[in-house]
């Protein structure tokens, strides 16, 4: 097992499935299913999920929202995906908490690294809602910032393409994937990853990041045991 402590990052537009909006009970049990799967080898989990199938702070000041007002219903977001995340593990048969950036108890209790940390060592999947538990930053944020609070042994940002490219694959077919690369090159080359503040946090502490295809079945699991799967990303 090549990690056996993970951040990982999951945006609230996956869990839509083939929605815009909402919540994909399929797509929830499937994620929870990868996860258990990895925390049967014995890997501790933590998990920082989006919000953006719910309300995204940014898209809520086009709409008139005050940017703060906006950003706190995205935080508020986080924490509703979070739980039908915990929901899907426990029914699945296993353990899963979630903890909250602000304090809402008894919706989850008050993130603290040090219960976090023991609950992982007890094979309870950590859910860390709310983001950073302030405004104007991402839950990118919040995932690099937990990540290196944690001591993960690497950041997963799982999304719906296979890594880091040269350009959209989406919308240019010539673009090239990366097996590897730097966080210098990914600067120079002003490719899209993350936002910059969590980008540099990972650099800064030397957080490795792996980009990879959540939505194909058995990825996290080929990640953990050392797989190349997607691009990893490092200093």
């Amino acid at each position: 097992m090549r990690y056996s402590r993970i951040l990982l990052k999951l945006s609230g537009e996956s869990l839509a499935g083939n929605g815009n909006q909402g919540i994909s009970d399929s797509v929830l049990e499937e994620y929870s299913k990868q996860v258990i799967e990895v925390i049967n080898k014995g890997c501790e989990v933590a998990i920082v999920v989006g919000g953006g199938n719910i309300f995204r702070g940014l898209r809520g000041t086009e709409s008139g929202f005050d940017r703060l007002k906006g950003d706190q219903m995205g935080m508020l977001a986080t924490v509703i995906n979070s739980l039908a995340l915990e929901g899907a593990i426990i029914r699945l048969g296993y353990k899963a908490k979630v903890f909250t950036s602000i304090r809402m108890e008894p919706v989850g209790e008050l993130y603290n690294r040090d219960k976090v940390l023991e609950a992982m060592k007890n094979k309870t999947v950590c859910i860390l809602s709310g983001g950073t538990g302030n405004p104007f930053f991402t839950t990118d944020t919040a995932a690099a910032l937990r990540a290196v609070e944690i001591g993960a042994d690497v950041l997963l940002k799982g999304t719906r393409v296979d890594g880091v490219y040269t350009a959209d694959p989406e919308k240019d077919p010539t673009a090239r994937k990366f097996d590897k690369i730097s966080f210098e090159e990914v600067i120079g080359q002003k490719l899209k990853v993350m936002d910059s503040t969590a980008f540099t946090m990972c650099r800064d502490n030397n957080m490795p990041l792996v980009v990879f295809d959540m939505n194909k079945t058995g990825n996290l699991n080929k990640l953990i045991d050392g797989d190349t799967i997607g691009t990893l990303v490092t200093n």
